[in-house]
């Protein structure tokens, strides 16, 4: 974690990249349009990234060393939250442009549909849900099953962040990726929505009002793990999420989410912030985990 801290995430030769060249590859071979194909497939790259974390874990003398590599491999919290400030400032001065070339960094909606309105809000939406995938969810998966749960989790949300689409091509074959991604998302991302309602008040928001929302909001939307974390976002912010959603393969129109204003672009600097300050207490709380299962597994 200070590794991604200090340094983001790599430059060159990430190896969630180099993850996501082999499903590609595999996927041109393996493509079919069926639900049984898009399972085998999943299986493979799933099971082989955490057979690999497995046997690495095989390694006591460079265990440490290895955990902390594939740790700050699978994170993304630090270079999350200054994307998310780099889209603010772009914004902040008007340059709807350069906002629009950078909001895929951060998901997957069409920008060419976007106002500044609309870029502020996906840009929040997309923080919330991304905080819970790209640190919360690596870390509880490294805290109970160590490597194999820090390498298995991450090509779980990486495949399904390739095939988990309801487009034509993937409605069967990457339903398989979709649904062990809810799986292996539903109790992180209650982490989240917790631990984003325990520090509303960091950035002037309420506890009482973030559980509300999860509490009245969250199951109407269509994704069970994204629901608890935006809700929940939405009321520690005080604003408004959802609306018309505009992805290159359709548009949805997700509900209502909290009760305030729309984001504003002070908003998503609060997000942000809000971003890194859950990924420090979920790094804490893993570590806490972590401590626990060492020590129970070196008793007598």
């Amino acid at each position: 974690m200070v590794a991604d801290a200090l340094l983001g995430d790599p430059r060159h030769g990430h190896p969630v990249a180099g993850f996501g060249s082999v499903a590609a590859a595999l996927e041109r071979r393996w493509y079919a349009d069926r639900r049984l194909a898009g399972a085998g497939y999943t299986a493979a790259l799933v099971g082989g990234a955490a057979g690999l974390g497995a046997l690495l874990e095989r390694t006591p003398a460079a265990r440490t060393l290895l955990t902390a590599a594939a740790t700050w491999a699978v994170l993304g919290g630090t270079s999350l939250a200054r994307e998310g400030a780099a889209l603010a400032g772009e914004l902040e001065r008007a340059d709807l442009a350069a906002a629009r070339l950078r909001l895929p960094g951060l998901c997957g909606r069409d920008p060419a549909a976007l106002d500044a309105a609309g870029i502020a809000r996906a840009g929040v939406e997309s923080l919330a849900e991304n905080t819970s995938d790209a640190v919360v969810a690596p870390l509880f998966w490294g805290a109970v099953a160590g490597m194999p749960g820090l390498l298995g989790y991450r090509a779980v949300n990486t495949l399904d962040a390739m095939v988990g689409y309801r487009s034509a091509r993937y409605q069967r074959f990457g339903w398989a990726a979709a649904r062990l991604d809810d799986v292996a998302n539903l109790i992180p991302a209650r982490v989240a929505a917790l631990l984003f309602a325990g520090l509303a008040p960091a950035v002037g928001g309420s506890p009482r009002a973030a559980l509300a929302a999860w509490r009245r909001d969250a199951r109407a939307h269509p994704s069970p793990n994204a629901g608890p974390v935006e809700a929940a976002a939405a009321g520690a912010l005080g604003v408004r999420l959802g609306g018309l959603t505009v992805y290159p393969h359709g548009a949805e129109q997700r509900p209502s989410l909290g009760t305030g204003e729309p984001p504003r672009v002070a908003d998503l600097r609060r997000a942000a912030r809000l971003s890194r300050l859950v990924g420090l207490a979920a790094g804490g709380a893993a570590a806490g985990v972590a401590l626990l299962r060492g020590a129970r597994q070196r008793r007598p």
